[in-house]
């Protein structure tokens, strides 16, 4: 794939070459997956906390706890979850905060999503604060494109075609 590309664009053509040719960074069998991903889980960890963690301290005032369960794997298939709690949220019956990376067991390869998350605040009212949702963006719009391969196929996408030819 083309090094020139934004990351999150040449990630997209990661998974999209994985649904095309059944593999997971050249594993093939579910089990050279799930070691993949059992390392994904480890490399996503400090960042999952950080994120976590930057919330807990700036908007819950350190009253939050985070937990996480590590790699976990059943016949479902394998996930990894980081959830914040804390005791208003915990009174008031809510689900905490998630991050969750799961494979499911008729998946080819990984995926991340939130919780129940589908709407993301817009205050934004200056340049300073247009320029800081670039990555919220970036985000949206792949997680978007991934949904629409998702519903049909990997060769909806001209990169992915104009790759395969050459």
């Amino acid at each position: 794939m083309d090094a020139s590309r934004p990351g999150y664009t040449a990630e997209l053509l990661r998974h999209f070459a994985d649904l095309r040719d059944g593999t997971h960074e050249r594993a093939v069998s579910r089990e050279e997956k799930e070691r993949l991903f059992a390392r994904t889980v480890e490399l996503l960890d400090p960042y999952a906390r950080q994120a976590l963690g930057e919330i807990n301290e700036d908007l819950l005032l350190g009253t939050g706890e985070i937990l996480a369960t590590g790699m976990r794997s059943d016949d479902a298939g394998a996930d990894a979850v980081w959830s914040l709690t804390w005791p208003e949220q915990r009174d008031a019956g809510v689900s905490p905060i998630v991050l969750h990376a799961f494979f499911g067991a008729a998946f080819h390869h990984p995926h991340l999503r939130g919780g129940p998350l589908r709407d993301w605040p817009l205050n934004v009212f200056t340049e300073e604060q247009a320029a800081a949702k670039l990555s919220a963006l970036r985000e949206i719009a792949a997680a978007e494109l991934h949904n629409i391969v998702f519903e049909r196929d990997y060769r909806i996408i001209p990169a992915m075609v104009q790759e395969h030819a050459h």
